[in-house]
């Protein structure tokens, strides 16, 4: 379908006053990690519903106990054989340390050559605001949008989305559509867009390693009794190869996930940037896999906390007992029984200087996604992204764990999922100094205004 050239006029109008609103929406420190900060989320999504309502929708804010509050919005009115869209975005931030080293404000947007500093810019609210902009700009040049157009604004995205689901159940007529957009992913650049057709699962693992009743003095009892700091590190080394990666674990993909990874180009100049990486430090080895998959097929371990002795602890002791707990990134298609039971073969055996080890799951699992993006509507998405970005979206994969995508899986299977966003990697999302390429949202903005006359023609989600 033919986008109309006063609706692109209208989008590119619209660009400074979204821009404008994003501004506003930051500004509120809706950090849904922290209970203080409740009422500030609250107060964003009564915003954002105002905001919507005054743009024509049907807008309201959801509640359920317990939960922080889901923005349920919709317009309706292209009638019964048009098809409905979805679209998801969250409202919720990540909390801002102050020793991160933020040079502007967190909550004070500020603009930086091309780019829009602020917690939340890229990580999701610039995602789902460029969408407003091009609702506002169907219905600004003509009156009406070519689907009907729904959207839910969810509040704890950033705390694994605990109530979504509760809120599905709770009120499924706002979630009926019959294909979904879900925004809060990453494009390979600012010049190239991406899709995200895979996701990383997580879950925690506890090693715990003992050996005394109680501090031994090193001096008294040292070479005879063992030393569970060290044990624990030499168990740690077990999991992980020289570089750094599982040792254990690693997932055999179809030759065509293979080549799908390969096909991305990941320079090392990218990771550099992206990663912040200090001078003189490089990226690892590939090791005959591609940087793509490293990052979004494999499974990854971080070491995220420990026991081990500190500065402000430091004392001439053995200690009883040492705890590290290992961040697991789990592959698209691996469960975490799988992977707790290959480390803990590695972490259970022999153990070193004779110490006792556990090897336990900590929390809830996070599960990994993967999507095979196929049939008329995601050509009806690279036609959309061709005109706005002058590029068909690469199909990635995200090294990250996103549980409402997982969610949306399960409950949606059966639709097209579109999942997009307005992160590159110099966002630095969850970071210090995330920022929006202004550049970005532009095209996003545009992406979307064709988006929705792609999905809206005949028989590409429903027979007209």
């Amino acid at each position: 379908m033919t986008t109309p050239a006063s609706v692109l006029a209208a989008a590119e109008a619209q660009i400074e006053p979204a821009l404008e609103r994003l501004c506003a929406y930051l500004r509120i420190p809706a950090v849904s990690c922290d209970a203080t900060h409740a009422p500030d989320v609250l107060r964003l999504a009564n915003l954002v519903a105002a905001d919507l309502t005054a743009l024509g929708l049907s807008a309201q804010v959801l509640q359920l106990p317990g939960a922080l509050p889901c923005v349920a919005a919709s317009w309706l009115h292209a009638g019964p054989t048009a098809p409905t869209i979805l679209i998801y975005g969250h409202l919720d931030l990540q909390p801002v340390d102050g020793g991160e080293g933020w040079r502007t404000p967190p909550h004070e947007p500020t603009r930086v050559g091309d780019r829009l500093y602020g917690r939340g810019s890229s990580d999701d609210m610039g995602g789902w605001v460029s969408h407003l902009a091009a609702i506002e700009a169907w219905l600004t040049a003509t009156g009406k949008l070519p689907c009907n157009i729904r959207l839910i604004i969810e509040g704890e995205e950033e705390i694994g989305s605990t109530h979504l689901e509760p809120y599905m159940d709770a009120y499924p007529e706002a979630f009926q559509a019959d294909a979904m957009i879900l925004t809060d992913c990453e494009n390979p650049s600012t010049e190239v867009p991406g899709l995200t057709v895979s996701l990383r699962g997580v879950f925690e693992v506890v090693v715990r390693v003992e050996a005394l009743e109680a501090d031994g003095h090193s001096g008294l009892w040292g070479n005879m009794v063992p030393d569970v700091s060290t044990a624990l590190m030499q168990l740690i080394t077990r999991v992980v190869d020289a570089d750094g990666r599982p040792s254990v674990g690693l997932v055999k993909h179809p030759d065509s996930r293979h080549a799908a990874a390969a096909a991305v180009p990941i320079e090392n100049e990218v990771i550099r940037r992206g990663a912040h990486l200090l001078p003189g430090v490089d990226p690892l080895p590939v090791r005959g896999r591609s940087a793509a998959e490293w990052l979004w097929l494999q499974p990854a371990i971080t070491v995220v906390s420990t026991t081990l002795p500190t500065p402000e602890r430091k004392k001439n002791a053995l200690r009883a007992a040492a705890t590290a707990v290992l961040s697991v990134r789990l592959a698209p298609d691996q469960t975490p029984e799988q992977m707790l039971a290959a480390m803990q073969v590695e972490l259970l055996r022999d153990p070193p200087q004779g110490v006792l080890v556990s090897a336990t799951q900590e929390r809830g699992a996070g599960m990994g996604w993967y999507y095979e993006p196929k049939g008329p509507a995601f050509d009806a998405v690279d036609r959309a992204y061709l005109a706005a970005w002058g590029h068909k979206p690469v199909r990635v994969g995200v090294g990250g764990s996103i549980p409402f995508v997982a969610i949306f899986g399960q409950r949606f299977g059966d639709l097209p999922l579109i999942l997009n966003g307005v992160m590159d990697p110099e966002s630095t999302a969850h970071g210090p100094n995330e920022s929006l390429h202004l550049g970005v949202f532009r095209k996003a903005v545009l992406a979307n205004v064709h988006l929705y006359g792609e999905l809206s023609a005949p028989g590409i989600l429903k027979q007209n």
